[in-house]
Formats: C-alpha cells, structure tokens, sequence
C-alpha cells in the first residue's frame, strides 16, 4: 500500500521510516522520496508479525528501501525484541511515547507509523538512552532483586499482622522482628516456650535494655495455629532471603570491574553499595551519555518543569523520568537531611521555609542527581561542603540573619574580627 505526501517541512533525513508496535503484529511505514513529483513523498505501509522471523522479514524490508533512519516507540517491552534486531544493521532510534503524541481523533495504526516516519525525517525527536547488553542484563538483576527485597518485606509484614492476633506487640518494641532478637523469640514460640520472661532474655545487644518493656509485650496468646503460621511466614521470608543472596553473588560479578566507581558513590550521603550498584546498573556508569549534569537530572526526572505562558512563569511539575533512581534519590535525600550538620541537611531547611517540604526535598534529589555526574564524570570522591558554606559564600547576609534574630528577641549585637592572638 503506498500514496504520496506532498511536505514543505524541513527534511533532515530523505528516507525513514516509523515502526507502530503490538503484542501481535506491528505495522511499518517507510518515507522515501517520490519519484514522479518533486518535493513530495511515497508512504509504504506494511504489516508484519512479531516473531524472530517477521523481525528479520521487517529488516530486509526497511533495507530495500535504503531508510536512514528507523523510529519506534517504547512500547511496554514489545520494542526489545524488534530494537535489538535492528540496530546493528540500521540507524534506530527508541522514543519516549509521552514526546510524540498523535492528533486525538485519527488515532490509527498506520497514522501511528506514518507519524513516526515523519518525525523521524524531520529529525525532530531524541533518542532515548538505550545501554549496552552487559548493562541490560545488570539492569535486570538489580531491578528483580529490588522486587524480591519488596516481597521478603511484605511477608515480614504479614507476620506482624498475624503476632496481632495473638495479642502480642513485639514489633511495638522491636524495631526489626524477623530480626536476630526477634528471629530467637519467635524461633522459641514455635517450639513451645510461652514464659514471657524467658522469651525476653533470648534478646541480644541493645534489644536487652528493653527486657522489661518485652515481658510485658509478650503477654498474649500463642495457639498451634499461630504456630503453623509464623512457621510459614519465616520460612517465605528465608526463601526470599536465599533468592536475594544468590542475585547479591550474580550483581556483585558483573560490578567487579566497577569498584572504583562503587566505592566513589558510597561516599554520598544517603547512597550505600545496594544503591550505588543500582545507578551504576540504571546508568551504565558512563557519563559520556549525559552531555551535562542537569542532562542527567532530567532524565532521571528530578528537574523542576518550565511552564510560562503570555511572559507569567506558572508552577511546573517534575517529569516522570527513570522512576527506579527516582525512587532511590528520594530514600536517599531524606537519609542525607537527617545528618544536621551536613550541607545537604541545611540547604533542605532553607529551601522548606519558603517552598514546603516537599518542594525542598526534590530539590534535595536534584541535588544528589548533580553530584552523582560529578563522581561518576570526574571518577572522583564526594566532597561535602559543609554545614557553614552557605555563611562562607555570603558572610553578610549571615550577619543581617542574625540581627534580625537578636532584634527580634529585644537585643542587640556587635561584629568584630578576631585578631590574632
């Protein structure tokens, strides 16, 4: 199927083409020129399955007709297979869907591919950040081992919601009850033992200065159903453990040869080995593929939006970026602000008395973002600044705080230097 398009736009690549993906099938669009009209352009349309054969089939296809360039959309995980295929033989470009958005009302496959294959003649779209096999694979390994964390933590959670109706409030004094306190009591539940006082001497550490608080705590009662559940649950979570320590030994082999690195990133606050192999992985730990911080910060979804209208800036909202560091920078910016003494504490409670909190902790996260560019690009240490650099960088602005505080409080003070003594 073909029909011509005659265009004015400005045209970067002659040939292109776009590829609409599904579960089933996929349709491809190639944009060539016309040859019977000048300044016009011959849309072909075919239709082709999504095995390794219809891939290989949609290949030669694109190739026969010389496209410089191949545009498809990252479409739930359909695009891998029909990507990974393509790009050694074609210039391909993967695309976010929220950037190119079709005209509401002609929403139809080919107008999808015939779009794409526009867009990608104009040069108007970029290319989304696709990393090198090894890293995918990596990629895989941390994203499921973050799942299995989470699922080892739903069952803890069961576990407490069933030590509820036995009456008992272990996890109102243990922090952690699948803990190595916690795990003896439990343990001794199982096997019979019901003497709250005995129960509460199995603890270790600092978990014994709450004997008393546990003896109380352990008041409940504990039925052979209990015991067949609680059995259950610690079970499911060693299982899960097991699972995590074996990806732990398969992420760690990948990483050996990123270890400077790792160890650079461990030197942030709030970022600890699981996380800085998490940024190495979502990453690749090149910073070639992000011209410039703020690059970086963008795609991960931590810059603040620009919306300005009629010459009136308006409040912007964060992009969705790459919700896995996303997530991570968040746990580690409210890590970081708990350190009082530290810049990134202070620089929080500046930006939270004027914009919120909850402004003031993304701008935290936009903060983290900038300096893991700067350890991973300059293959260097994190170097805190300190709580006093604000006061450093503008030393009177410091004082007129001050003043305004003493004035406030019915008093008055005078600035002198220190001589030397």
């Amino acid at each position: 199927m073909a029909r011509q398009q005659s265009v004015k736009d400005e045209v970067i690549h002659l040939r292109s083409a776009g590829v609409d993906l599904g579960k089933r099938f996929q349709l491809a669009c190639a944009r060539t020129p016309s040859p019977n009209r000048q300044g016009s352009w011959l849309l072909e349309t075919e239709r082709f399955g999504t095995t390794t054969a219809e891939v290989r089939r949609l290949r030669a296809w694109l190739v026969e007709r010389r496209v410089e360039v191949v545009i498809m959309e990252a479409t739930s995980d359909y695009w891998r297979t029909v990507y990974y295929a393509l790009q050694p033989h074609l210039n391909t470009m993967l695309v976010n869907p929220a950037h190119l958005k079709g005209i509401r009302g002609r929403k139809t496959d080919p107008s999808d591919a015939a779009f794409l294959a526009r867009a990608a003649s104009s040069g108007m779209v970029r290319a989304s950040f696709v990393p090198q096999r090894e890293i995918r694979e990596l990629r895989d390994l941390t994203r499921r081992r973050t799942e299995l964390v989470r699922a080892a933590g739903w069952e803890a959670q069961r576990l407490e919601k069933e030590l509820e109706d036995t009456g008992m409030k272990l996890s109102s004094v243990l922090s952690n009850v699948v803990g190595a306190s916690g795990r003896a009591i439990l343990e001794a539940l199982i096997a019979g033992e019901r003497d709250p006082g005995k129960l509460a001497d199995l603890t270790y550490g600092k978990a014994r200065n709450k004997i008393p608080a546990l003896i109380e705590a352990l008041d409940g009662e504990f039925t052979d159903h209990h015991v067949f559940m609680v059995r259950h649950y610690l079970d499911e979570i060693d299982r899960w453990n097991s699972v995590i320590a074996a990806f732990d030994v398969r992420i760690a082999e990948l990483l050996a040869a990123h270890q400077p690195d790792l160890d650079n990133l461990d030197t942030m606050p709030g970022i600890g080995r699981l996380a800085a192999e998490i940024i190495i992985a979502e990453t690749g730990g090149d910073m070639a593929q992000f011209a410039t911080a703020q690059q970086l910060a963008s795609w991960i979804g931590v810059c603040p939006g620009q919306n300005e209208s009629a010459g009136v800036s308006k409040s912007g909202r964060t992009r969705p970026g790459n919700s896995n560091l996303k997530r991570l920078l968040g746990t580690a910016a409210m890590t970081a602000i708990r350190n009082k003494d530290s810049y990134l504490a202070v620089f929080y409670r500046r930006i939270a008395a004027r914009r919120g909190g909850r402004r003031a902790l993304v701008a935290v996260m936009h903060k983290l973002a900038i300096a893991i560019w700067h350890v991973l690009h300059d293959k260097a240490p994190y170097h805190e600044l300190g709580a006093d650099y604000f006061s450093k960088r503008n030393p009177e602005r410091a004082m007129r705080r001050m003043l305004k505080e003493a004035n406030s409080l019915g008093l008055t003070i005078r600035f002198e230097p220190i001589t030397a003594g």
